[in-house]
């Protein structure tokens, strides 16, 4: 059997080199001329995977190790009989400290005290819960908005109307693109929406780049109706806007969910599921080849104000990939943009997630440890 691998895959060899032959490629130039006698395909979010893409070709499974799935023609390969699968939840708990890394920034910047400020959550899957698992912790009250949810679960009420969610301090974004139906979500924060956020509250976007209008984004920051402004998905990447990146307090190149561990669960994910495919067990276990967290401990004295920003920090500095984004794609001319945004994505630092790191307090403080447990840092 031979399996096409995204270069992009961690431990892609170690996982599915058990299973066959595997080649690897880079995630853009993956061609049917490539799969000619590939049988299995995996990829990230950056394939389109399509009739265009695999018709005539032996491939019989595609998996995609991220919890996206816009870039699948999943009908297409239902209707060919092609085995697919995704990888939910795999980078969920990376997003959720990706926007607790965000909202700590944010606050400090704008000298706000997050406790008590509305958090408007759109999608509540496995993302927008961990989000608001981690934003609790920090003492944010937290709207949900989910139309599928609220449909499917009976009209539960804890899934508030959009207009609720406008009056939100904070709105963060965490729902698949959808270009029509019932729950479209293409241009869903369109102008009309920016128009009607409370006054100087702070957009975010982690999902996909065109669920926010980014022109009209770009109007609302220039006239000053928005606070501020995060964003690592963007409208037409990996090209990006430069006048719109300059207007925003962060911008990154689509890593919200490239926490190291994140990346390693779609690959044991997909694995897994390619074994289940083919009736033969699940062999391959990553943790033998995880490496030693960059920040084992840490000890956090409780009567320092910023206890939880410092050590968020100290595991994750958001600004980091802030600053690599900024000064890479100033580089770039136009023509090299998508090949440098691209690249941001490829050579991303190894960023592990808050449970690797162990955080002792110099004295007793069972209110600050619960914040430091809910974020997803181990107390010890």
């Amino acid at each position: 059997m031979v399996i096409l691998v995204d270069e992009n895959v961690p431990y892609g060899r170690e996982a599915f080199g058990l299973l066959g032959e595997v080649r690897t490629a880079h995630g853009r130039k993956i061609n049917r001329e490539m799969l000619a006698d590939v049988d299995v395909l995996v990829v990230r979010s950056i394939t389109k995977v399509d009739c265009d893409l695999l018709d005539g070709t032996p491939v019989r499974f595609v998996g995609t190790c991220t919890i996206g799935e816009d870039h699948v023609d999943k009908a297409w390969l239902k209707a060919m009989g092609i085995t697919f699968s995704s990888a939910p939840g795999c980078n969920a708990n990376s997003v959720g400290e990706y926007i607790t890394a965000a909202l700590l920034y944010l606050a400090e910047r704008h000298g706000l005290s997050l406790a008590g400020m509305k958090l408007g959550i759109v999608g509540v899957g496995n993302v927008g819960k961990r989000v608001r698992q981690k934003a609790e912790a920090m003492g944010l009250q937290c709207v949900l908005n989910d139309p599928p949810r609220f449909d499917s679960e009976g009209g539960d009420p804890i899934f508030r109307p959009l207009e609720e969610i406008l009056d939100c301090d904070f709105i963060t974004f965490h729902v698949p693109i959808e270009k029509t139906g019932p729950y479209a979500t293409w241009h869903l924060a369109d102008a009309d929406f920016l128009s009607r956020m409370k006054p100087g509250a702070v957009l975010i976007n982690s999902s996909r780049g065109p669920v926010v209008d980014n022109q009209a984004l770009k109007s609302a920051l220039r006239e000053g109706a928005l606070r501020a402004a995060v964003l690592d998905v963007w409208e037409g990447e990996p090209r990006v806007d430069t006048e719109l990146l300059e207007r925003v307090d962060i911008a990154t190149p689509h890593i919200a969910g490239y926490s190291f561990d994140g990346k390693v669960n779609g690959t044991r994910q997909v694995y897994e599921a390619l074994c289940t495919s083919l009736n033969r067990p699940a062999e391959w276990d990553p943790s033998p080849l995880l490496p030693a967290p960059d920040c084992p401990q840490l000890t956090v004295d409780p009567s320092e104000s910023g206890a939880l920003s410092g050590a968020v920090r100290a595991v994750y500095e958001i600004m980091s990939d802030d600053v690599r984004m900024r000064e890479m794609l100033a580089l770039a001319t136009p023509e090299e943009q998508s090949a440098w945004f691209d690249r941001l994505r490829k050579e991303y630092p190894r960023r592990r997630e808050f449970f690797n790191t162990r955080v002792a307090f110099a004295r007793p403080d069972a209110v600050l440890e619960q914040v430091f447990s809910g974020v997803g840092f181990r107390c010890v």
